[in-house]
């Protein structure tokens, strides 16, 4: 009975402090800025990882007690096909263009990745673990566990790539003067996955309708290739 306050304590803890930030989100919506940076994807895991160090609770038992939240992120993830469909006369009309920027997109989110933790001197186990980087959290983990990665460390390159993306992906738009939604929103679904696609649906519906499909386009262009790639290269 203890176990099970225990574990609903923490389901509990993870609704309140998300509530906390998502309210503290909302209350600097006039500030660009600091709004970004105040993301609840950003300040929520922040928060709670301070909340079990402080109480000394251990992560598994936390990941146990919200199994729930791991299991709606996969159902979330199909939910997407719904905006997906109501778009869909515009995606068909820019299919060739879409298929060019997700060649060159998903690839070079691998090439990159995988680059770097070669030039600083990663082993072969942690160069497989961020190669789908790019790629929402329940795919890039089926991934890691099928080629020999460590699922531990794709997780969290995974969180962290998205929440840069997230963060980032609106300020270099603004930079590079780009206001067309149907291409901000399928460049955050390629490079920053579900959590740059729950920001695209922050700046508009068509600009979340675009970044589902680069996000599903990227996991399932990355599920097909990738594991060849690893094989072929292991060879």
């Amino acid at each position: 009975m203890m176990a099970l306050l225990n574990q609903v304590g923490l389901l509990v803890l993870t609704l309140v402090v998300f509530w906390a930030s998502f309210w503290l989100y909302r209350r600097y919506n006039s500030r660009p800025t600091i709004h970004s940076l105040l993301h609840p994807l950003v300040t929520a895991p922040a928060l709670i990882g301070c909340l079990l160090l402080l109480v000394d609770i251990d992560y598994s038992l936390y990941r146990h007690a919200n199994s729930p939240f791991f299991f709606l992120l996969g159902t979330a993830t199909v939910a997407l096909a719904i905006p997906l469909h109501q778009q869909f006369h515009h995606i068909r009309s820019l299919a060739k263009p879409l298929l060019i920027t997700l060649l060159f997109g998903a690839s070079f989110a691998v090439i990159s990745a995988v680059s770097i933790a070669w030039l600083l001197g990663a082993s072969v186990e942690t160069l497989i673990s961020l190669s789908p980087k790019s790629v929402t959290t329940p795919i890039a983990l089926g991934i890691t566990e099928k080629i020999g990665g460590l699922p531990g460390l794709t997780a969290g390159v995974v969180v962290f790539t998205g929440v840069v993306g997230a963060i980032c992906g609106p300020w270099i738009f603004r930079w590079l003067n780009i206001t067309d939604d149907r291409i901000a929103g399928f460049v955050m679904g390629i490079s920053a996955h579900g959590l740059g696609t729950a920001r695209a649906f922050e700046i508009s519906p068509r600009c979340g309708a675009f970044s589902s499909l680069g996000l599903g386009l990227t996991g399932t262009l990355t599920v097909f290739l990738l594991p060849w790639i690893v094989i072929a290269c292991s060879n």
